[in-house]
């Protein structure tokens, strides 16, 4: 177990709502020049046979986009940790040319990995009629709510392409604005936050087991390179335990839902709505983020959906290897893909090599 800061942290990264009352610096609007750098490469890329899951940087070449998404980028590791970029007529594409799209400005921004077993690089965030309560079942398959978490990568993506009837509002809270107020309310969880825990792999490791859960022990909060990171799922982590042989005691699971309940309040909560066209960039180390449950539209193509992306930065931040291996396959590596998976990607190997210690 590796020490947590006894003290609050100081960092932009640390903030609360009430910072952005009047501050909407976090919303990134695409202009003419880069929503015509974006056609360009579309329109490149398919008179060139090349379609989403193939493209290049060199491929897909947006020079003011990928400035805007190096600037982007130390936002989200380094700054607040969350941008917003708006203005992307959506409507305009067909399905695969806005895949292709965003994954061209995925591939700028980093290094897209796998999200589930079937090896999605992009995954549709859509309701497929499952039960959220139900175990080994993901949320982002669902209409429920969802409770604050962080997802795998250094960054989550989310392009809106058709937002709900009503609800499916995101939440998003600071990670280390929830962690200096445990520090001043209740030192006396950080044992439990900082110690490692077998998380629930829900039948996606490399065995493919149902039971399976990570090898090593990685614990929710995480204070290694001179910075605080932070992974949490109250349900991932509570099942993994369990399936480990190893419940959580009643000082554990209280821990685990005063983070909940810190970021789920108005004192930390962010709300923000999902227009069509928006992409909500996150930083899984600083961030957590929910979602309220949803009423959908009858009609099929008006049911809410959002295209997923997990994202590994070039420069992202050095991680405790112990906290970097969150599904059996290395170091901030995607999830395990059968040999059939279409759309297999983990780290790459230089990428790998550079933030290894």
């Amino acid at each position: 177990m590796r020490p947590l800061p006894a003290t609050p942290i100081d960092s932009p990264a640390a903030w609360r709502p009430d910072d952005f009352k009047e501050d909407d610096s976090w919303i990134v609007r695409f202009d003419p020049e880069m929503l015509d750098e974006l056609d360009s490469a579309v329109a490149t890329c398919k008179q060139r046979g090349i379609g989403a899951f193939e493209a290049t940087k060199d491929d897909f070449v947006v020079p003011r986009v990928a400035t805007c998404l190096r600037e982007i980028e130390r936002e989200l590791d380094s700054g607040r940790g969350f941008v917003m970029l708006r203005g992307l007529p959506v409507e305009k594409y067909t399905a695969d040319d806005l895949r292709l799209l965003y994954w061209g400005l995925g591939v700028h921004l980093g290094t897209p990995i796998s999200q589930n077993g079937l090896g999605e690089l992009i995954s549709e965030v859509t309701d497929r009629g499952y039960d959220r309560s139900v175990e080994n079942v993901r949320g982002y398959t669902t209409r429920g709510g969802q409770n604050p978490h962080t997802d795998h990568g250094d960054v989550v993506g989310l392009l809106c392409v058709h937002p709900a009837k009503s609800g499916g509002k995101s939440a998003i809270a600071s990670s280390i604005s929830v962690f200096n107020e445990i520090v001043r309310t209740r030192p006396d969880y950080l044992h439990y936050l900082g110690t490692g825990l077998h998380w629930d792999l829900r039948g996606e490791g490399p065995t493919r087991d149902l039971d399976e859960v990570t090898n090593n022990e990685l614990p929710m909060f995480s204070y290694f390179d001179g910075a605080l990171s932070v992974k949490f799922n109250a349900k991932t982590s509570v099942a993994g335990m369990k399936k480990a042989g190893m419940p959580l005691s009643e000082e554990a699971l209280a821990a685990i839902a005063y983070v909940s309940d810190l970021a789920r309040s108005d004192a930390f909560r962010l709300d923000m709505d999902f227009q069509p066209g928006d992409i909500q960039l996150l930083c899984n180390h600083s961030i957590m983020h929910a979602r309220t449950g949803y009423e959908d539209w009858l009609e099929e193509n008006r049911r809410r959906r959002l295209y997923r992306l997990w994202v590994n930065l070039p420069n992202g931040r050095k991680l405790a290897p112990e906290f970097a291996d969150r599904t059996n396959m290395g170091y901030m590596a995607g999830f395990y893909a059968t040999d059939d998976a279409q759309y297999w990607a983990g780290s790459s190997k230089d990428q790998i090599e550079a933030r290894e210690i």
